[in-house]
């Protein structure tokens, strides 16, 4: 249920915001995949961005110390027979130490987030850097062991691979090579640099140790299974390089040597002028070739590559453009669409609430006046063309049509029946008339008691059907025949009211203020006071007393009858109230005639009426005579001494002291 309810209030209420809802969820969604494929290709750019700094911080300066340090290795294992390459190899390799220490020092990318061990990695490798001097030291004293020598630049050279290779894991990019390839390459180039350095040990010494004969042969075989393999994995752009090395004369002339020299085996016959010939220019060449292939097909080629080119953008970058152009297209239609739909209901709304607030009821109001209405002119007839929305204006046009056209024949209808009403009244007062005035002269003339009082039961329904003839005016709008010029007292109007009910004796009249009534209203308030007196005495037990109460207020005489009767709900009065108050009359509705009659007779006159609940159960009629209506005939000294008139009245005076009945 708490769901329901949840649901029910994040559901949009207004049109408008149905509408927005329906056409934003493809918007959304488009914009969620467009999202997608921008944060892709950001992570793309990101990534070559990446790679490009640590190629330029890191992995290019590893890789120029390692070829320095493989320089260095081959200089120091010759120093006795060439002692100045190896100063110039010192000099190359504190250069390309201090480049790598730079890189270091002013890399970007944390290098925990690369690889989790390479933190540790460069570290050796910064020590191993620290601690040359003392290596070269150690490497140039006299009786220093070749083998030591070797091992520990081979040792230094190892962590820089280590470095290379924790670094190739965040070589993403697609315009390298794959960087594993290029490692493997660089230890066979490794390999070669080792056959160099042993041989060339081996020569300044004049022999090739058995330790060194086993080491140059596990690098031969070193280079010899990594070399062509990795070659044929790499790119076709990065392997001319590579084939342009192997396919020339200087490593034709290595793998010579390399024969000879593991045919002949350890000793002083493998390092002899004769099976060394052309050894180190050839080496030389091989190892030179390798290393500009390596740095073309890796160092190179992440550097050259462009972060914002199609090598990293390619189709998702397109996706992106594309998608983004969609978004801006679906938005500007949705944006269209949605704007003339709402334009078109919000216009529809209108035409609806004008018809039914003002056009329909002030084309009702001129039917109830009597007045003629053009349908044609009120509601013009569109055709049914244009989509459902042009539809539905036109069907909201019929609708008001048939209302206007039910509506004036329900007004011809009931001037029609007012017409009869006025009719039947006026021949039937003309009977009445006659028949009273026969009623007169016969009770005039009989002497016997009792035939006199069937005359005057008969002369009391002679007066009831008058008095519903006269409603039959009243209620078609028409003042009744009779009235008077000068005014009556009120105590008479009251009387002459009791007098045209059947059960007069039931009616207790009150004490009555010493006040007239107009001439000209006298006829209408006899009328209104009989009706609903005649309502509380049908309303109420044979055994009750229907009270006539009348006082004088601040604004008018109050007149109140109240009966002890069962009383009415809070819905029966309300709708009885109105029915009274009401400024339409539903001629057609015949139950509570007499509420209609008083109701034209209040409006009329400009009386206040009210029904409200009795203190003892029944029900209170509540008659307010404005002050203009009425004549004080109350003698100067009784208006001073207070009225003894009103004595009766007293409690009625204080249950409305706040103000009249009514109101």
């Amino acid at each position: 249920m708490r769901l329901l309810r949840a649901s029910g209030r994040l559901r949009p209420r207004s049109v408008r915001a149905k509408i927005v809802s329906l056409l934003m969820l493809p918007i959304v969604s488009l914009m969620a995949l467009w999202g997608f494929a921008a944060v892709t290709t950001a992570s793309s750019i990101g990534a070559t961005e990446r790679a490009k700094d640590v190629n330029s911080e890191l992995l290019a300066p590893v890789g120029d110390f390692v070829t320095a340090l493989q320089g260095e290795r081959a200089a120091a294992l010759r120093n006795a027979a060439v002692p100045g390459a190896f100063a110039t190899a010192r000099k190359a390799t504190d250069k390309a130490a201090a480049a790598l220490l730079d890189g270091i020092n002013a890399a970007s990318s944390d290098a925990a987030l690369l690889n989790a061990s390479l933190p540790r990695r460069i570290d050796r490798l910064k020590s191993d850097a620290a601690a040359l001097t003392q290596l070269r030291t150690t490497a140039t004293e006299k009786g220093a062991a070749p083998t030591t020598t070797y091992t520990k630049y081979s040792a230094i050279i190892e962590h820089g691979f280590l470095v290379t290779g924790a670094l190739t894991g965040d070589r993403s990019t697609d315009a390298a090579s794959e960087a594993r390839v290029v490692l493997e390459l660089a230890r066979a180039r490794e390999a070669v640099a080792q056959e160099q350095a042993l041989l060339g040990a081996a020569a300044a010494r004049g022999s090739l140790t058995q330790a060194q004969y086993a080491q140059f042969v596990g690098a031969v075989a070193t280079q010899r299974e990594l070399l062509e393999p990795a070659v044929a994995d790499l790119r076709a752009a990065h392997q001319k390089a590579y084939r342009k090395v192997l396919d020339g004369d200087g490593y034709a002339r290595v793998q010579a040597v390399e024969n000879r020299v593991q045919s002949a085996g350890p000793g002083a016959t493998a390092v002899t002028a004769g099976f060394l010939r052309g050894w180190d220019p050839a080496v030389s060449g091989v190892l030179k070739g390798l290393t500009a292939a390596e740095t073309e097909a890796g160092t190179a080629a992440t550097a050259k590559a462009d972060p914002f080119g199609w090598d990293t953008l390619g189709a998702s970058g397109i996706a992106v453009v594309l998608g983004l152009v969609g978004v801006l297209l679906s938005l500007l239609v949705s944006v269209l669409v949605g704007r003339g739909l709402i334009v078109e209901l919000l216009d529809l709304r209108n035409d609806a609430l004008e018809v039914a607030g003002r056009r329909l009821p002030q084309a009702m109001r001129k039917l109830h006046a009597g007045q003629g209405v053009d349908i044609d002119a009120e509601a013009p007839m569109r055709r049914l063309v244009g989509d459902e929305l042009a539809q539905v204006g036109t069907a909201l046009t019929a609708v008001q049509r048939a209302a206007l056209k039910a509506a004036s024949e329900r007004a011809e209808l009931l001037s029609g029946i007012s017409g009869v009403y006025v009719s039947l009244a006026r021949r039937s007062q003309v009977l009445l008339h006659r028949q009273l005035d026969l009623l007169e002269g016969m009770q005039r003339r009989q002497q016997d008691p009792v035939e006199r009082q069937d005359l005057y039961r008969v002369d009391y329904l002679a007066t009831r059907m008058r008095r519903h003839s006269e409603s039959l005016l009243i209620l078609s709008g028409i003042a009744p025949g009779r009235g008077w010029r000068d005014p009556i007292p009120l105590a008479d109007v009251l009387r002459a009211a009791v007098a045209e009910i059947e059960n007069a004796p039931r009616v207790q009249i009150w004490a009555v203020p010493k006040v007239s009534v107009v001439g000209g209203s006298v006829a209408d308030v006899i009328h209104l006071l009989a009706e609903l007196v005649e309502n509380a005495a049908a309303f109420s037990p044979p055994s009750t007393k229907v009270q006539l109460r009348a006082a004088r207020m601040r604004d008018g005489v109050l007149i109140e009858v109240e009966d002890s009767g069962f009383g009415m709900n809070e819905d029966a009065l309300a709708d009885a109230n109105r029915k009274i108050q009401s400024e339409k009359v539903d001629l057609l509705d015949a139950k509570q005639i007499g509420l209609f009659v008083v109701n034209r007779l209040r409006e009329r006159q400009g009386l206040r009426v009210e029904l409200r609940s009795s203190p003892n159960g029944g029900v209170t009629a509540a008659v307010l005579i404005p002050e203009h209506l009425t004549r004080d005939d109350m003698p100067v000294g009784e208006r001073t001494a207070g009225g003894r008139g009103l004595a009766p009245a007293s409690a009625l005076i204080a249950r409305h002291q706040t103000g009249g009945a009514g109101a």
